[in-house]
């Protein structure tokens, strides 16, 4: 998977589209953020054709879950 162009519509938030594009929000939008100056500026709601650079984020699995009561 690779970087992804989104175009908004009008209305569109980022949660909703990190949301619809990845299935979680953990740490998503921080990232989106990252790869989007200036995209925190333009508020809540953006207008319509707004170009979002939607980055690859790799999910890490956690192998050694440590039970306290194991």
């Amino acid at each position: 998977m690779s970087n992804v162009n989104y175009r908004t519509s009008e209305g569109d938030c980022l949660d909703y589209i990190c949301w619809k594009h990845y299935g979680h929000l953990s740490g998503v939008v921080e990232k989106v953020l990252e790869h989007n100056p200036g995209l925190a500026s333009l508020g809540e709601l953006y207008p319509e054709n707004i170009v979002i650079i939607l980055p690859e984020i790799s999910v890490s699995k956690v192998s050694n879950i440590v039970r306290i009561w194991d």
